[in-house]
């Protein structure tokens, strides 16, 4: 089984727009649908709350990694897979993930990397379940910056 999560996408605007909707804060949130606390500093903790419907009382909490501007956007998050009863349980979650968005440049604008990598320190069965999660959740994150960033 892979121990990570890689999603591409060819999104038709320059670099510096798709960076701007990854490094600010409140767009952002905007697209990943989170209402974020803080801006985005490296070695600081991000907060806030999703705005997802039905996951509203999820809190986002992260810890970003790297600013590398117009190239490479990376933070921690805890690996919780969206499991309601798990985040409702007060237990702090021990696994965190690295999620990592890496920006090239193309002919016709940018691509778009997004990996999730460290599943291997989640231990089974939730480990599965969490990827999964993940894995569809990705999926649908990088199909919103695109319409964000092109719209």
């Amino acid at each position: 089984m892979p121990e990570s999560i890689t999603k591409s996408i060819d999104i038709a605007a320059p670099v510096e727009r798709v960076w701007d909707a990854l490094i600010s804060h409140e767009k952002f949130g905007t697209w990943f649908r989170v209402a974020l606390d803080q801006p985005f500093v490296v070695g600081q903790p991000s907060t806030g709350h999703m705005t997802y419907p039905g996951y509203q009382d999820y809190r986002w909490e992260a810890r970003i990694v790297a600013i590398e501007p117009m190239r490479r956007f990376a933070y921690e998050w805890p690996a919780t897979g969206g499991d309601k009863e798990l985040v409702e349980s007060g237990v702090p979650v021990l696994e965190w993930t690295l999620v990592e968005f890496l920006l090239e440049p193309t002919g016709n604008g940018t691509r778009l990397t997004v990996t999730e990598s460290g599943f291997d320190k989640v231990p089974e069965p939730r480990r599965s379940d969490v990827m999964r999660s993940n894995d569809g959740g990705w999926t649908e994150q990088v199909q919103n910056i695109r319409a964000y960033v092109e719209g």
